[in-house]
């Protein structure tokens, strides 16, 4: 049944109509084009809808139709691979539709192709008691195995199933009750897909980035946030998490950046390879594009589409990653619309729910026991763009609250070409010790001592920095200036990694593990030399010192440490030998 109403008001993307019975979050259908909207408000017979299109032109007294449903993705297979827009539209559909780059108001297309087959292997057979969250069968989506799960709201007893080749609409399944299952689900964005229970998250996220894994290391199923101002690395940041992160799965949204840059990821992405199959890292990407320009409604949407499509694979049993691009773009539209709406103010004109909008987000990351009795997660890294590069702005600082990973780009840095640009005085990890089990485990158990050892000649350099700007390095005692020496190899050779190098582009845990012990090892020989009497030039000036940073760009980095290391147990040797 039809249930139309009236437009009353219009602000902006924000419009009033009455005599429509609504819900809250229904998605209605506004004006003579019938662009998309959602109800955000009720009062009265008024309700307010915010709508994910361009209003002008609209006038008082056009037509309005609640469908009845809430804001909702469609999840099955053909997801991977696909550009869609806040609202799941796909971007290369709707432009073979309008035959242009530009899409007009009121044109819809589906989110998953009803055209293309897909080849379904059952793997429960007739009789089989089924609920939600159970596997039917399985469905080969590029080199990932996409799962055909029962929807969480259903169970029942299979009384039929097939295999063969099916489009995502096709009955494939028959329940005793008459329910029938297609390859496709749908499910409503704003609600969490539901898991059995939250696991601790006690498993690092490996990136390959030594500054992250080694020093600010993330688990899987956290949270993340990647904060800086323009120009200091957080698109270069994310798409080297997507590439080398250990995780199946990669959802991007581009929320509300400059069209400029979410262009050069549409192109980027489909190039860059895949290192763990050498195939296109787009196999395994879904993308959604909302650029600054697009209605600001949608980014709101854009978000929760991202999030809800990542708890889907993550009910597979995948671990998922997902970066938002930025979290600054998606409140800025939130404070848009209040101010719409005539909200009272929150702190620099954002709504006073920031926060809690933010927790909503955020709190749907996870590493979970899923419905099916696997195991998945969802790993959120959120990038935050603060006007200015200012942290104390509402947006970062409710952020904070959030997350427990906070890597911190500096605009100097990048300046001083030092990639990535993250300032390791202000980035820290609330994960270090929930994952200490793991490292002493799998890498080794003095690592965490090794990596307090290192933030501590790092936190001594930024203290004598200060003495250093006025008097000069020479005016520091001999141990001060070698400390200054060997904080300089930790940031130079440790802390600095090059993106566009085929080998420096990924570390394991067992070459940065090799790599902060040689620099240490150094440290601990450079130190009782010069308590020895051996001068500080010779120490600084050892041939094994500058090998040392040579090491890193070696494919076979083990052969080679070990070498650097022995040529430098004789060099220190020989220099006792001559103070003696």
């Amino acid at each position: 049944m039809e249930i139309k109403g009236t437009i009353y008001r219009i602000a902006g993307p924000v419009v009033t109509v009455i005599d429509v019975p609504t819900k809250m979050y229904d998605v209605v259908k506004v004006g003579n084009e019938g662009l998309m909207g959602e109800v955000i408000g009720i009062e009265g017979d008024k309700s307010t809808i915010q709508v994910y299109e361009d209003t002008s032109g609209i006038a008082p007294g056009e037509p309005v139709e609640n469908t009845g449903m809430p804001l909702s993705v469609e999840l099955g297979p053909g997801l991977l691979e696909s550009i869609y827009d806040g609202i799941q539209r796909p971007l290369p559909v709707l432009m073979e539709k309008m035959k242009s780059d530009f899409i007009e108001r009121g044109v819809a297309a589906p989110g998953l192709d009803r055209d293309r087959e897909w080849e379904f292997t059952p793997v429960v057979t007739k009789g089989t008691e089924v609920k939600g969250g159970d596997i039917l069968g399985t469905v080969p989506e590029t080199h990932i195995e996409h799962k055909i799960m029962v929807p969480p709201n259903v169970s029942g007893v299979v009384d039929d199933i097939k295999s063969g080749s099916f489009k995502v609409t096709d009955c494939i399944c028959t329940l005793a009750d008459g329910t029938e299952l297609s390859l496709m689900q749908k499910w409503p964005v704003r609600a969490p897909r539901p898991s059995r229970k939250k696991l601790m998250p006690n498993i690092p996220l490996i990136t390959g980035q030594r500054i992250l894994d080694g020093l600010f290391p993330l688990a899987k199923g956290g949270t993340a946030a990647i904060p800086g101002p323009f120009g200091s690395g957080k698109t270069v940041t994310q798409q080297q998490l997507a590439k080398w992160s250990d995780t199946e799965i990669v959802v991007y949204i581009g929320c509300g950046e400059r069209g400029n840059e979410m262009a050069d990821v549409l192109n980027e992405f489909p190039e860059l390879a895949d290192p763990k199959t050498g195939k296109p890292l787009m196999e395994r990407t879904v993308l959604i594009a909302n650029t600054s320009n697009m209605p600001v409604a949608a980014r709101e949407a854009s978000v929760y589409t991202g999030i809800t499509i990542a708890e889907y694979y993550r009910d597979m049993g995948y671990d998922v990653s997902l970066m938002a691009d930025s979290t600054s773009r998606w409140a800025e539209a939130m404070r848009e619309i209040s101010s719409r709406l005539e909200e009272m103010p929150g702190e620099e004109g954002y709504p006073a729910y920031l926060s809690a909008r933010l927790s909503e987000f955020y709190e749907r990351a996870g590493r979970v026991d899923t419905l099916s009795g696997l195991t998945g997660s969802v790993t959120v890294i959120g990038a935050v763009s603060p006007p200015g590069g200012d942290f104390s702005e509402p947006v970062t600082q409710n952020t904070l609250r959030i997350v427990k990973v906070f890597w911190a780009l500096d605009a100097k840095l990048s300046q001083k070409r030092h990639f990535p640009s993250i300032n390791w005085l202000e980035s820290y990890s609330l994960y270090t010790d929930l994952l200490s089990d793991w490292y002493n485990e799998q890498v080794s158990p003095e690592w965490l001592l090794l990596r307090g050892e290192a933030m501590e000649i790092l936190q001594k350099e930024s203290e004598l920095q200060e003495i250093v700007q006025l008097v000069g390095s020479d005016a520091l005692p001999e141990d001060q200036q070698l400390t200054m020496e060997v904080a300089r190899m930790l940031r130079e050779i440790f802390l600095q990694q090059n993106a566009f190098h085929p080998v420096d582009t990924f570390c394991t845990m067992d070459h940065q593990y090799g790599l902060i012990k040689a620099i240490l090892k150094y440290s601990d020989m450079a130190n009782n030399a010069l308590e020895s009497g051996v001068p500080l030039e010779d120490i600084i000036s050892v041939k094994s010192k500058d090998d040392l940073s040579k090491v890193k760009f070696e494919k076979e980095l083990d052969t080679e440490l070990d070498k650097v290391l022995a040529t430098m147990d004789k060099e220190f040797e020989t220099m006792r030998e001559a103070v003696k």
